[in-house]
């Protein structure tokens, strides 16, 4: 409480300036959060609000790094799925000419080039097999096959989620999961790629002369047919899942990084208000501290 007849210290005066002070410093944290757009600006302002933030943000950041390798993920089963189109159709190719070379109205010349033809289509699937590759991993090759001595096979575990445990990744093996993962060597068409679709050996191999050979052709080729498609399946179900996962995500990158906006940043409009109302303040309190300071004066009046 002032007392102003004792004029050594002026009690009134120092009381204005302790409230002008105060709201100066309240005006300098508004007008700070205005300038930032952030509630936090530094660990005084909520030391436990900004432990929980950082890890809302790390979470964040973490989950928007999953989102991008769900992506990636999708983007190399796009790369297996369209070589496994190609081979489907070259199948599909193969099936027709032996159903063609099956018909005994064709002559031995007609069966031979039908054979040359097969021959120069199941090169063309080795070569499908061999192209499908991602940063140097080959998607459709078995983890224990001799095609082409390769040794880095398509086996991949994709990081779908923040954690170390399995319900944070899923595994891709394409070769192994549908074809199985061992070889005898020689060529994707009927080894490496575990389609067999060659009836014979040597120059034999792809003979259809005859009726019989264009039969055992066609019975080959509708096995390999029913693999690449339990391949293509199997994509299917893996892309299905990443969708699914990549959904889930999306909703808890948004919710968490909403938690973290709530604590981290500030509400403009309220902080508007607070800035408007320390301005005034602060005119009031330098008013009263002046009057504060004109007060003692009234003293002089006893001596004369």
């Amino acid at each position: 409480m002032a007392d102003f007849t004792r004029i050594a210290t002026n009690i009134a005066a120092l009381q204005s300036l302790n409230s002008l002070q105060s709201i100066n410093n309240k005006l300098g944290v508004a007008q700070l959060r205005l300038s930032t757009g952030k509630r936090i600006n530094s660990a005084a302002d909520d030391a436990a609000g900004l432990t929980i933030a950082t890890k809302f943000d790390f979470k964040v950041k973490g989950l928007g790094q999953v989102l991008a390798n769900i992506a990636d993920a999708k983007s190399l089963i796009t790369v297996a799925e369209g070589h496994l189109n190609n081979i489907n159709d070259i199948l599909t190719k193969m099936k027709t000419k032996a159903t063609q070379a099956a018909n005994d109205t064709l002559g031995v010349d007609e069966r031979t080039a039908i054979s040359n033809e097969l021959k120069q289509l199941c090169t063309q699937i080795d070569n499908e097999v061999l192209q499908a590759q991602w940063a140097g991993v080959n998607l459709l090759v078995g983890s224990t096959s001799t095609f082409a001595s390769t040794t880095t096979v398509g086996k991949f575990n994709f990081q779908v989620g923040v954690g170390t445990g399995t319900a944070d990744k899923m595994s891709f093996q394409i070769a192994d999961q549908v074809f199985g993962s061992t070889s005898t060597g020689g060529k994707a068409c009927f080894n490496a790629a575990y389609l067999k679709v060659q009836i014979g050996t040597g120059a034999s191999q792809w003979s259809v002369a005859s009726q019989a050979s264009a039969n055992e052709f066609m019975t080959k080729v509708d096995a390999a047919s029913l693999k690449v498609s339990e391949g293509l399946s199997y994509i299917g179900a893996i892309v299905n899942r990443l969708d699914y996962q990549e959904a889930s995500l999306s909703v808890a990158k948004v919710n968490t990084e909403a938690s973290w906006n709530r604590i981290m940043n500030a509400d403009m409009a309220f902080e508007q208000l607070e800035a408007t109302k320390y301005q005034i303040l602060q005119q009031t309190a330098i008013a009263m501290l002046s009057q504060a300071n004109m007060a003692p004066q009234a003293i002089l009046g006893l001596f004369r």
